[in-house]
């Protein structure tokens, strides 16, 4: 029984000693895997490196005994530099034609120069989280752009009227600045489909909101709204509207025809009845309710209008008259 227990014991400890060395061979191999892939991607850097650097040799002239690097302008395409502390848009900018996308966002700019309308290529304009103060009224010259997000710059409180030349403009990113009111520029873009001034200062919507008549993302979150005029309800293909976080007592009776609205959000206003939807019988139902507010907004409005006893009327911000002998 005693060398039965010792040959056990033997096989056991060696049996423990080639597992930790094919343990340390295997973290050997793997190591070794790393090293060659890692070695192989710098290779593949280099090579990527000579390549261009072979391709921008061939760009070089020498003139009057100095060595010139031309780039032609037709190359650029797209310019993207993010959180590089940049803070000024070179001139030279203008010369690149045949730019489509500019992105040049989270940065410290300040200013864009007026050169900027030499981009008629230009698709593109993203200048969020920067510090601009104004937008060059050259912008307007940027016949191709499309999009343009200003969006967190914190201090741009209006835009120059010649941006509604921007026909194919067609998303705004204006969020978290200073605008007390929708520029008039805006309501004149016949293409405008989505608009973000969220976060902003603005008191009222202008009666003419309807003229944005292709807009169907509005964001208005987080402002001192505190009506909304009647003519938004001949917004007829606004399909998101958001309202949250305003000075709204009341939702005008019009917007119960706006019928391809499909998420809406009155979310912390003071609003002055206090609508309670019906249970529902699912959570996904209740979810569902919550997160598009249509239902809320249909419900307040038949309780307004029973309470002025008008089911006709459209009426605007004010608060419903109540009568008190009720």
């Amino acid at each position: 029984m005693a060398e039965t227990a010792v040959c056990l014991g033997t096989f056991t400890a060696v049996k423990t000693l080639w597992e930790v060395r094919i343990h340390k061979i295997n973290e050997e191999l793997q190591r070794e895997k790393e090293f060659r892939q890692r070695s192989a991607g710098r290779l593949l850097l280099v090579w990527e490196e000579r390549a261009a650097l072979a391709k921008l040799k061939e760009k070089v002239i020498n003139e009057g005994g100095r060595a010139i690097l031309r780039i032609e302008e037709e190359e650029w395409k797209e310019w993207q530099l993010h959180r590089t502390s940049l803070q000024k848009i070179p001139q030279f900018i203008g010369r690149f034609h045949n730019l489509v996308v500019l992105d040049l966002s989270r940065n410290s700019i300040e200013s864009v120069p007026k050169e900027i309308g030499q981009l008629t290529s230009l698709q593109e304009l993203l200048l969020s989280y920067n510090r601009i103060k104004s937008v060059p009224k050259e912008i307007s010259n940027c016949i191709s752009l499309e999009r343009l997000e200003l969006a967190v710059n914190r201090s741009i409180c209006d835009l120059p009227p010649q941006l509604s030349d921007l026909k194919k403009l067609s998303h705004i990113d204006l969020c978290m600045n200073q605008f007390t009111a929708i520029p008039p520029a805006l309501l004149n873009m016949p293409n405008l489909e989505w608009l973000d001034m969220g976060g902003n200062k603005l008191q009222e919507l202008p009666d003419t909101i309807d003229r944005m008549e292709n807009l169907h993302t509005l964001w208005l979150q987080r402002n001192e709204i505190h009506s909304l005029p009647e003519t938004i309800g001949n917004m007829k293909n606004l399909s998101t509207l958001v309202l949250s976080n305003n000075k709204l007592k009341d939702i005008p009776a019009c917007m119960k025809n706006m019928t391809n609205l499909r998420f809406v959000n009155f979310r912390d206003n003071p609003l002055e009845l206090e609508v309670t939807l019906p249970p529902c019988e699912n959570t996904e139902e209740e979810e569902h309710q919550e997160m598009f507010g249509i239902d809320f907004m249909h419900m307040y409005i038949q309780e307004s209008l029973k309470k002025t006893g008008n089911v006709e009327s459209c009426t605007s911000g004010s608060p419903p008259v109540m009568n008190p002998n009720e």
